[in-house]
């Protein structure tokens, strides 16, 4: 592994104190390295709970396949599940016979609620039985939803993270839809040196299976922890990252976690340096760091050491020096990305106004450093206006407060370009004019793409390869736009829209942003015959998940989406129960008392 740094100012006056970025890079030796390939010692721990019944499931189970089919002899997998309980369905076994796996994969069916903690210390235990140095030992642990059974405080489960994490077990956490609790599964990931992914929709899932395996089955170092001693005067003002770190002193010592082959783990700090009487070279910082890695068939311990300098000029020539633009570029981007952790917290007390104006001077700080012509900057700019808008209009809904919490923990934890400024939230194109031609108009289309909203140009005469810069609130998938006039960017690699925006067609707005709305004349849920006698559905949609479970001699229903107390009981049709079968109703609702439910509305049986 090597390091390299970058500053963003080069060369410094001399009397006059200054402030500086650096940002270091962890890497492979050569970007074509190739390192002897780790075997994997991996146990998939998949939530089988109500919520995850239907599309879901399915698309988790496809993607637990597809990772198993990628898999060696050598590695090692195990499979858990849970829902009320935890279940190991594939013991730890080496990856021989994988189309025995795939059907036990297959076989999952989705069941009650979500003991998050039972199946995880599970898949734990199962790494554990098995755990090698040699291999590389991981838990990857998807959920939809909140830990409602078992152990449910993060703190433990936090720190519980961490303790795994020194027996040498590290653990993934894949959040899925909008229920599960982004906070426990990024402290999670944090605290057991794993990543947080944000599964956003059914069909993301085979795309962060595969991100995840590629970076596991490209691991060059182990364990990194870099220590900083600064020189005498020189301040570490701030860290960018968001890694854990202590301080002794003036050192600081920060744990980086894995490095992989496929990107640079990178390290990003900002510097004060006291006036300097003397031109030339002075040395700023010292950095150690210390790794494992495969050498020769066994794990050794490395360790390197650097000195990073600056060099010092005269006030002309400071000022004749040029700019580093990617360090700007790369620092004004994590400093985004914590802005964004900030505004979240301030809406989570109510400051909702605060939050919106943190994120607005954002905007406008970026805007005064000309940084918008690069696109991903650009369209942070989007993304900025856009949340602060939800945020102003206090509907920072689940799925968008956890898009905003992803891309920053993406940014300031991986380098991957396909990680970063995720987010499919749909704005509403509603508010626009509608035309049935498009003129002399340039036609737009809204696609997703990678769990992100693209624009590209459809007309002719345009490369529809380009990213359109577009207002984030009114994308949405599907939709075609047309625009007075698009130009290109300075460098040529996106275009920008100039002119009025106008949708093509003439769709209302149910048809232009589809929601289903719950009917107050919906009548309290009733059914004839039998649970066999119930219209059938493969899918939850919109619907909640009723379950019946046997508790003693009784066949109790009860709400297994997520979002909804598990020991309330619900009134719910007696002749239609059965001991395991999942039911989709319309709505639920509360009593007046809030000590129950009662179903309303239609009652169809889940097929699995």
């Amino acid at each position: 592994m090597q390091a390299n740094y970058s500053l963003s100012y080069p060369l410094i006056a001399t009397n006059t104190p200054a402030t500086v970025d650096l940002i270091l890079n962890f890497n492979a030796q050569t970007q074509g390295e190739t390192s002897p390939r780790r075997p994997l010692n991996l146990s998939l721990v998949i939530d089988r709970s109500g919520s995850m019944a239907g599309q879901s499931l399915r698309y988790a189970i496809k993607a637990a396949q597809q990772l198993v089919e990628s898999l060696t002899a050598d590695d090692i997998v195990s499979v858990v599940i849970y829902d009320d309980q935890s279940e190991t369905i594939l013991p730890p076994q080496t990856v021989e016979d994988k189309a025995a796996i795939c059907k036990q994969i297959g076989r999952i069916r989705a069941g009650g609620c979500t003991n998050l903690s039972g199946g995880w210390l599970m898949g734990c235990d199962c790494v554990k039985s098995r755990q090698t140095s040699d291999r590389l030992n991981r838990v990857l642990l998807l959920t939809d939803g909140q830990a409602n059974m078992g152990i449910t405080d993060p703190k433990v489960l936090t720190k519980t993270a961490k303790n795994q994490a020194e027996t040498g077990i590290i653990t993934t956490t894949l959040g899925f839809g909008s229920y599960f609790n982004e906070d426990l599964l990024i402290s999670m990931a944090d605290a057991a040196g794993g990543n947080f992914y944000f599964i956003q929709s059914p069909d993301d899932v085979a795309q962060v299976f595969r991100i995840e395996l590629e970076s596991l089955t490209a691991v060059v170092g182990q364990n990194l922890t870099v220590k900083l001693q600064p020189e005498t005067g020189v301040e570490i003002t701030e860290v960018l990252n968001n890694y854990r770190s202590t301080r002794q002193g003036e050192e600081l010592e920060l744990f980086l976690g894995d490095v992989y082959q496929v990107e640079a783990k990178q390290l990003a700090l900002q510097l004060s340096i006291p006036p300097q009487e003397n031109a030339g070279e002075i040395k700023l910082i010292t950095v150690t760091y210390n790794y494992q890695t495969l050498v020769e068939d066994s794990i050794q311990s490395q360790s390197e050491q650097f000195p990073i300098s600056v060099t010092v000029g005269s006030e002309e020539q400071a000022s004749q020096s040029q700019l580093n633009s990617t360090v700007l570029e790369q620092t004004s981007q994590l400093r985004i990305a914590r802005l964004k952790d900030e505004a979240i917290a301030l809406a989570d007390q109510g400051q909702y106004k605060q939050a919106a104006e943190k994120l607005r001077s954002a905007v406008e700080d970026i805007r005064s450093k000309l940084l918008d012509e690069i696109f991903e900057i650009a369209e942070e700019i989007e993304q900025l206006n856009y949340y602060a808008q939800r945020l102003e209009n206090k509907s920072l809904d689940a799925a968008t407060r956890k898009e905003m919490r992803d891309q920053s923990y993406q940014t300031r934890n991986r380098s991957r370009s396909d990680l970063k400024l995720r987010g499919i939230t749909s704005g509403n194109a509603s508010s626009l004019p509608g035309v049935e031609e498009a003129g002399d108009g340039i036609l737009l289309k809204c696609f997703r793409e990678g769990g992100k909203l693209r624009v590209r140009a459809i007309s002719e005469g345009y490369n529809s390869d380009l990213n359109v810069q577009f207002p984030r609130n009114i994308r949405q998938e599907g939709v075609t736009y047309v625009v007075d006039e698009i130009i290109l960017s300075p460098k040529g690699d996106f275009y920008r829209v100039k002119g009025d925006i106008r949708r093509l067609g003439t769709a209302t707005q149910t048809e232009l942003n589809p929601t289903q709305t719950r009917s107050k004349s919906l009548q309290a849920a009733k059914a004839t015959g039998s649970y066999e006698d119930l219209e059938t559905v493969d899918d939850v949609g919109n619907g909640v998940l009723v379950q019946c479970v046997k508790e003693g001699r009784k066949l109790r229903a009860r709400v297994v989406s997520d979002g909804y107390n598990p020991d309330f009981n619900i009134r719910f049709p007696r002749n239609i129960r059965a001991e395991g079968v999942l039911y989709v109703v319309d709505e639920v609702r509360e009593s007046s008392d809030g000590k129950s439910y009662a179903a309303y509305g239609k009652i169809r049986r889940l097929l699995q």
